[in-house]
């Protein structure tokens, strides 16, 4: 496989045509070379739980595994999961061990009870069908000491993260789609996405055996909504609200 052509496809596709976004091939050159980007979530990763070396780590919604492969490279025993079978296809074509990259969904892992020292999951859980049973699946699969790390948007955010669009979050579907298609966008990628609150996120962890060990404060985020940033700054104070979770949890006291 010629995996630069096939980033190249593969986040053309995603990008502009899925999201309509204008400045579509800034986002697939970052893409294209993703060292830097990847890096930072590696970097993230490790100041929540600790340098990753000698663990088991399984990455759900892997994506086309940038993150694979720095998390190899920095000592861990790699595996990944996606439910898109290209992303997976580009993951095998990078990976040093890329029979570890499976077609699978994070309802269903395919890994047996206690088998992982750390599960991490970025901007994944928003796109499962059930967010409890998913969540509930990563508890199963980690070791009694393992960590999971959950990084996802929060749904109170005035920021469309996969859009990249100024957001208001109260709006019904319907109306969401109005939105998004005055503003020239496409809006059937709209009804994949299942942004959850930190409420949500905490509730349904302790809901498959898990509980919070760790919240990370990730600030106001980037100035939104141009002469309303003001209002949406004040919006977010008010309560208490960050535009992105980043959570660690355990298993839970049974």
């Amino acid at each position: 496989m010629d995996v630069k052509a096939a980033l190249a496809d593969y986040y053309t596709k995603y990008y502009r045509d899925t999201l309509g976004i204008p400045g579509w091939r800034d986002l697939v050159n970052v893409r294209l070379d993703d060292k830097a980007y990847e890096g930072q979530r590696l970097a993230a990763l490790e100041r929540a739980v600790g340098p990753i070396r000698s663990k088991r780590l399984l990455n759900v919604g892997c994506g086309t595994g940038g993150f694979n492969v720095l998390a190899e490279e920095a000592g861990a025993e790699v595996w990944g999961i996606d439910e898109n079978s290209d992303a997976v296809a580009i993951t095998r074509a990078r990976m040093r061990n890329g029979e570890r990259a499976l077609h699978a969904v994070a309802e269903t892992l395919p890994f047996s009870d206690a088998s992982f020292d750390l599960v991490y999951c970025y901007a994944a859980i928003e796109h499962v069908e059930d967010a409890r049973r998913s969540l509930a699946e990563m508890v199963r699969v980690m070791r009694p000491d393992a960590r999971l790390y959950l990084h996802t948007n929060n749904r109170w955010s005035c920021f469309e993260g996969h859009y990249k669009v100024f957001w208001m979050p109260w709006l019904p579907a319907p109306l969401a789609r109005l939105y998004l298609a005055a503003r020239g966008r496409p809006t059937a990628y709209l009804a994949t996405l299942r942004p959850l609150s930190r409420r949500q996120c905490v509730g349904l962890l302790e809901a498959g055996g898990g509980r919070v060990v760790q919240e990370h404060d990730l600030g106001l985020g980037r100035p939104v909504g141009g002469p309303l940033w003001p209002l949406v700054r004040l919006y977010y104070r008010a309560f208490g609200i960050t535009p992105y979770l980043e959570l660690v949890a355990a298993r839970g006291r049974r």
